[in-house]
């Protein structure tokens, strides 16, 4: 199953909700989404910078990834970023197809 890492942004009200219903409480409430899309959650960490959680998910395709970012986005609580995570495999299988470009100017 393909992975995902989403970075989440809360918003004043996502942090106050999170304050009011404590940290471990989100981190069930994202377990049960991603359950929820057909996935799981490998990790989830809290961080402090440009990101306040992180979480890396299995799920079974780019839609239901789509759907927990615009569920949770949708939400007001927090503002979502989602990176598509690919495997050395993938990324071999990649390079190997050619594809026809020109640089500008070239």
């Amino acid at each position: 199953m393909p992975h995902y890492m989403f970075r989440a942004n809360y918003t004043h009200l996502g942090i106050q909700g999170v304050m009011k219903e404590r940290a471990a409480s989100r981190v069930t409430a994202v377990e049960s989404m991603a359950a929820s899309a057909g996935g799981r959650i490998l990790s989830a960490h809290w961080a402090f910078g440009d990101d306040d959680f992180v979480t890396i998910a299995e799920l079974p395709d780019n839609a239901a990834a789509m759907a927990i970012a615009a569920t949770v986005g949708a939400s007001g609580a927090a503002n979502v970023t989602t990176t598509v995570l690919l495997t050395a495999a993938e990324v071999d299988e990649a390079l190997a197809r050619r594809t026809a470009y020109r640089a500008p100017g070239a």
